[in-house]
């Protein structure tokens, strides 16, 4: 195995809060897919939980090294939880092809969150296969 790609990325709640407020769906379309919307939805301080995907789907980019260019989409990458928590990314589109020319076939996605910021961590790595 081997490590191709790190990111990380720290976002500031009250930016992303206010991106809801001035572009309400349109935001939340562009950056979330449905999945993570209602998860996200369904908490108290959903700004909270919208503000630490968005910061993961930073670092994704930033291991793909590639930041959001060309044909790639925020929802291009989604972020859930696993039943016991924790986050699991699933690529698709251009994010999924550009991993896939890396060598990427497993991520290890790490979130962390305060009131006022999130901050996330993406390793990109390729496995051979026998583990």
């Amino acid at each position: 195995m081997a490590i191709i790609g790190h990111g990380i990325d720290l976002a500031e709640v009250s930016r992303i809060a206010q991106m809801r407020v001035e572009h309400g769906q349109h935001f939340l379309d562009r950056c979330f897919t449905p999945a993570e919307q209602a998860y996200c939805l369904s908490h108290r301080n959903a700004d909270i939980h919208f503000t630490a995907r968005f910061a993961a789907k930073e670092a994704v980019l930033k291991a793909l090294g590639t930041g959001l260019r060309g044909q790639i989409a925020w929802t291009d990458m989604e972020i859930l939880n696993a039943p016991v928590g924790k986050p699991r990314l699933t690529l698709t589109g251009e994010s999924a092809r550009i991993a896939a020319e890396l060598g990427i076939n497993r991520w290890h996605i790490s979130i962390t969150h305060t009131a006022g910021f999130a901050m996330a961590s993406a390793i990109g790595e390729s496995v051979d296969g026998s583990q």
